[in-house]
């Protein structure tokens, strides 16, 4: 395990470190002591290490990760793995707006709850709270799983694509094309296995699931005077 505590050091030294990694290399288990809120913690990894943050973080951590597996012993600032393409980012506390925003792939999982937008433009990440989740989450979302234990903010899924959204508790309301959708054998397999990820227990039938409508993004001529 190598420790680097950023009471000691700068961020950019620890950033810098990690991104001159080789995809062969044996320093695969890094813990980040005393991070304070710092913002772009271990941001842009490219190779499967491990790396434990012991405490809050600031704005984008992990963001554009790929391969990598972050572990946030706290909770997280707007970004959360922005833009993540692959590995795994996992929060034990609660993370602000915009969680996995534009993720192409991965597992995202958040413990406690998620504030707004979570999910944003998701294009094919995954991404499991183990709480409740805030206004227009999956807005514009076209690829991937949103699965939510808890509760759902006003707009849930709005100007939705093709992502799937599975909410256990109540949604305050489905914004624009996002409409509940029958929940099927595959959906309890689907569930199952990401909560099963996420490490997180619950029954898999005890969610419903929300998709687009797919009227808002398709061209209809007797509708034409409205465009």
């Amino acid at each position: 395990m190598i420790e680097v505590d950023l009471a000691a050091g700068t961020l950019r030294d620890l950033n810098r470190r990690l991104h001159a990694l080789p995809p062969d290399t044996n320093e695969r288990a890094w813990r980040v002591l005393n991070p304070r809120g710092a913002h772009s913690v271990a941001c842009g990894l490219t190779v499967p290490v491990r790396v434990e943050v012991m405490g809050h973080v600031g704005y984008y951590c992990a963001g554009m990760n790929k391969a990598a597996e972050v572990v946030v012993h706290g909770h997280a600032g707007t970004g959360l793995a922005e833009n993540i393409m692959s590995g795994t980012v996992r929060v034990t506390g609660n993370a602000s707006q915009a969680a996995g925003a534009s993720g192409h792939g991965g597992l995202v999982v958040i413990e406690g709850d998620a504030s707004s937008r979570c999910g944003i433009s998701m294009k094919g990440v995954d991404i499991v709270v183990g709480g409740s989740v805030g206004h227009m989450s999956a807005f514009m979302a076209q690829a991937g799983h949103l699965v939510v234990c808890g509760n759902a903010g006003p707009d849930l899924g709005s100007s939705i694509y093709e992502a799937t959204l599975y909410v256990a508790g109540t949604v305050a309301s489905l914004g624009a094309d996002c409409e509940e959708k029958p929940f099927t054998e595959d959906d309890a397999r689907i569930v199952g296995d990401l909560l099963a990820r996420a490490g997180i227990e619950r029954d898999p039938r005890s969610f419903r699931k929300y998709g687009s409508a797919r009227k808002l993004y398709n061209f209809h001529v007797d509708h034409a005077g409205t465009y």
